[in-house]
């Protein structure tokens, strides 16, 4: 099921490919419902100590439902995510996770899949030259090994991301700028994206919580489509999906659905 709004969805009709640029989330937005997210892969990997497996497993059982709960004020989730965040990172040193496990992991992607069409859909992206940023709290060296495995790595997409660091093949940290669920803005793309996006003051935007709508910054609402997936803790968040998201979709919703109500973002799907 999609919800949407008609006057919104006929305001964009015009929208030319030269003038939009889409942006998305990653975890659930890209990739489906069902699939693991990019901080929980390595969890699933026999390479790391079962210790850490454990201890990932309580954060996460702690700090997802936190995530999920949209009737909590911004500054208390953003404590929360801020405190899980740094607390995984420093587990990552604690247990000496390698370069070398993380590209192993990266070997065995089957974990994620694409939402479906998701894939038709960055390859009608790369044809139209539209470019493609996907920001993600995620961890960027998955998103980028997952779109490499599937051969959609194009050169119109940009991944804005956690990038982890190591030092003498041991990770060490993240980049200087942590990204979570709540500070996702436009505002950090580097200047190398926005010159690439120079000229485009129109926005697409997917994304799988009410936080996501934040990451088009501060361009001017009439600028921005905004559509969301929701697929979990749906009656207790649908009336706050409703206040941000100009369509919303229920469920494992497929991009071909999408596409049908949104023009601009079909494709042949016959491919």
């Amino acid at each position: 099921m999609i919800i949407y709004d008609d006057k919104k969805i006929s305001q964009i009709a015009n929208w030319q490919d030269k003038e939009i640029y889409m942006l998305l989330d990653f975890d659930r937005t890209i990739t489906d419902t069902y699939s693991e997210m990019s901080w929980g892969i390595l969890s699933k990997s026999k390479l790391v100590p079962k210790e850490y497996r454990l201890d990932r497993e309580k954060l996460h059982n702690h700090y997802r439902p936190i995530e999920l709960d949209e009737s909590l004020d911004e500054e208390t989730k953003k404590k929360y995510m801020e405190e899980w965040f740094y607390k995984h990172i420093n587990m990552l040193i604690k247990y000496k996770i390698s370069k070398q496990i993380i590209d192993d992991t990266c070997k065995n992607l089957n974990l994620m899949k694409f939402r479906d069409g998701m894939k038709e859909f960055l390859i009608n992206m790369h044809k139209r030259k539209i470019p493609v940023v996907i920001m993600s709290a995620g961890i960027g060296n998955f998103i980028k090994a997952f779109l490499k495995y599937h051969h959609c790595l194009f050169d119109n997409i940009y991944i804005v991301s956690n990038f982890l660091e190591f030092k003498d093949g041991i990770a060490h940290g993240m980049g200087s700028n942590i990204i979570h669920s709540l500070n996702k803005s436009n505002e950090l793309l580097t200047d190398d994206i926005k010159a690439k996006l120079k000229g485009r003051h129109k926005i697409i935007l997917f994304g799988d919580t009410c936080a996501d709508t934040k990451m088009s910054g501060h361009v001017p609402s009439q600028n921005v489509l905004k559509i969301g997936f929701l697929a979990e803790n749906i009656d207790n968040n649908i009336d706050a999906y409703k206040k941000v998201y100009d369509v919303i979709c229920l469920g494992p919703t497929s991009m071909k659905d999408v596409s049908k109500i949104v023009k601009i973002v079909g494709c042949n799907y016959e491919m």
